[in-house]
């Protein structure tokens, strides 16, 4: 007999974040200081962004541990793109390292998710547009239902 809570794949996934994610591929910059305080540099791509939060592949492997703060920075020729987040536009932002995943035998780049460091008052007029969304689907299935 199987239970439910042995099998991960049997329960149902939700989205959690608090934006949606934009699939992209555009070039960017990390910049970091090391353990010694020697400044670090290493040239990504991105994968997907969202208003709080980067995914990148490294060109080459880099040496960077989980929390470690780093500046993200697009190339300056794509900042323009249309459907970028504007928190991304402005330049360097500062983030948080959040996961780390190692490059893969078969030739898999190393992809690094980011945390992006943005104004807590975006981060919550987000929360609370969310909020009104969900409100809003739920009186509209509501109001279907009665109607």
């Amino acid at each position: 007999m199987k239970s439910a809570w042995a099998d991960p794949l049997s329960r149902p996934t939700r989205n959690q974040r608090t934006a949606e994610r934009t699939k992209v591929m555009l070039p960017a910059r990390l910049t970091w200081k090391d353990q010694r305080g020697s400044t670090r540099f290493a040239t990504v791509i991105t994968r997907d962004i969202s208003e709080f939060g980067v995914y990148v592949e490294c060109q080459s492997p880099i040496s960077i541990s989980r929390f470690r703060l780093v500046h993200f920075q697009l190339e300056r020729d794509v900042r323009d793109v249309a459907g970028l987040p504007e928190s991304v536009r402005q330049g360097r932002l500062l983030a948080a390292v959040y996961r780390v995943h190692a490059p893969t035998r078969t030739g898999g780049r190393q992809g690094i998710a980011l945390r992006l460091m943005v104004d807590p008052r975006r981060r919550a007029n987000a929360d609370a547009a969310t909020a009104l969304e969900m409100v809003a689907g739920a009186v509209g299935e509501r109001a279907k239902a009665t109607a």
